[in-house]
């Protein structure tokens, strides 16, 4: 009996050595594909075609944007159409749109696959992916390379900041990212931040990552310390349904923009959320009113660029159309309508999108996420901040001053509102961002417009 089971997991082993020996052979040819040798191809094809399994389609398309020569494409589309039945052509983005309505399906080796391609790109990319099938929270094959290589898109780090007086360059109607933590202040331009869509600094003795995602419309603020570990983030190059990643140096795992989180990397499942701090979009003026002792970002960040309103990003912002391509597509809004996101202790059970337009006609305005209330003002500019509510209702917000139903007057400041009294309701993380971002991160979000 016991020769029985032990010739058992033998014969069991052998065959998935077996079959990961044929599936990295598939995998091997698939690759040939694009050979420059035009013979070495030919088999290859030949291979594929004999040994034709569905799982090939995700790494085959993979190879449609990395083939260099219209004949190489053509033969990776023509086996596609043939072995599919789709009439697609030769669209890489379009045959992801039509992958991604199915469910997941592709071979395990697609991580190494994955990672044997794009170090052709940058040899730091390999890290990425490389036996890393087993650490991965996303579809791999919505993780899209976005045109650069790692850091590509050069975050600034510790940069020169000015005092509101010396920043001379601003125009008072330039949008500014606004950030406050323990009393100080900071303003970063989107001007000079979309070429650069990171920032880490120091505010409040916090270390903060600012990371602007241009192509979804968010600055989120993130603690970059988490149970005492300080994660040194920058761009990794690649996105998740038009969302960047980032990745952090010491593991060169990928970290999802919109959560904070680890997806694809050996810090996944270890329970990593980073916190984050308010960001209100405003204008140069009406954030520099509120904040006269406000630092803001210098012009001397030690790159050369068109600084200029509006030069970075400038064709993307002037249509509702993406850049990338995404698997949900839900029209309530505009694509590029910014909604208003409060990041409560329940946000991801519970969800919550608030347009902004929506926010400018009603300067005052409450809701719920899960158990917990909030009050919302928007300033004359635009610029929307959360409360957190205990309870009380309010009736009026005009000229920033803000009345509840029992006629107190409460004072309003950055962190909080308060009564004369002393009682205090504190202020609730928040972030402006793209509605088809959110929505494709959080499709059974409640949305108010």
């Amino acid at each position: 009996m016991r020769k029985i089971i032990i010739t058992t997991i033998l014969l069991s082993f052998c065959s998935l050595l077996l079959a990961q020996y044929s599936e990295a052979k598939v995998l091997d040819e698939l690759y040939q594909l694009i050979s420059v040798d035009d013979q070495v191809a030919d088999k290859a094809e030949q291979h594929v075609r004999s040994n034709w399994n569905d799982t090939n389609i995700a790494p085959l398309i993979e190879l449609m944007l990395a083939a260099r020569s219209p004949k190489k494409r053509k033969r990776i589309v023509d086996i596609l159409e043939d072995k599919t039945g789709q009439n697609i052509g030769s669209n890489p983005y379009e045959w992801w749109q039509w992958v991604w309505t199915m469910e997941p399906n592709y071979p395990p080796e697609y991580s190494d696959f994955k990672a044997r391609l794009l170090k052709n790109l940058d040899t730091r990319f390999s890290r990425y992916f490389k036996n890393r099938g087993d650490n991965v929270k996303i579809r791999l094959d919505e993780v899209l390379w976005g045109g650069v290589e790692q850091d590509g898109i050069p975050p600034l780090r510790d940069p020169f900041m000015l005092e509101a007086a010396e920043a001379t360059y601003m125009a008072e109607n330039d949008l500014v990212f606004g950030i406050v933590i323990n009393g100080e202040a900071r303003a970063y331009p989107q001007r000079i931040l979309a070429w650069h869509e990171m920032v880490v600094d120091n505010i409040g003795g916090k270390r903060i990552a600012g990371v602007y995602c241009t192509l979804c419309g968010t600055v989120i603020a993130y603690d970059t310390e988490y149970n005492g570990v300080s994660h040194d983030l920058g761009t990794s190059g690649f996105l998740y349904r038009s969302n960047k990643l980032m990745y952090d140096k010491a593991t060169q795992s990928l970290w999802n923009t919109i959560e904070g989180q680890p997806v694809i990397g050996p810090l996944v499942d270890k329970g990593i959320t980073l916190n984050t701090y308010p960001v209100i979009t405003s204008t140069w003026k009406e954030w520099r009113q509120s904040h006269p002792e406000t630092l803001v970002l210098s012009l001397r960040t030690g790159h050369r660029r068109d600084y200029s309103t509006g030069a970075a990003y400038r064709d993307y912002y002037a249509t509702d159309e993406l850049m990338f391509p995404v698997p949900l597509n839900d029209r309530r809004l505009a694509n590029k309508q910014e909604v208003f996101i409060i990041r409560s202790t329940d946000y991801k059970n519970d969800p919550l999108a608030i347009s902004t337009k929506f926010l400018k006609k009603n300067s005052l305005y409450q809701d719920q996420i899960g158990s917990e209330q909030f009050v919302i003002i928007t300033d004359s500019k635009g610029g929307s901040r959360a409360y957190k509510n205990d309870g009380r209702s309010f009736k009026s917000y005009k000229k920033k001053v803000l009345t509840d139903s029992s006629g107190h007057v409460w004072n309003v400041h950055e962190d909080y509102i308060s009564l004369d009294d002393g009682t205090q309701l504190e202020r609730a993380s928040t972030h402006n961002v793209f509605w088809f971002a959110w929505f494709n991160t959080y499709p059974e979000t409640r949305l108010v417009k």
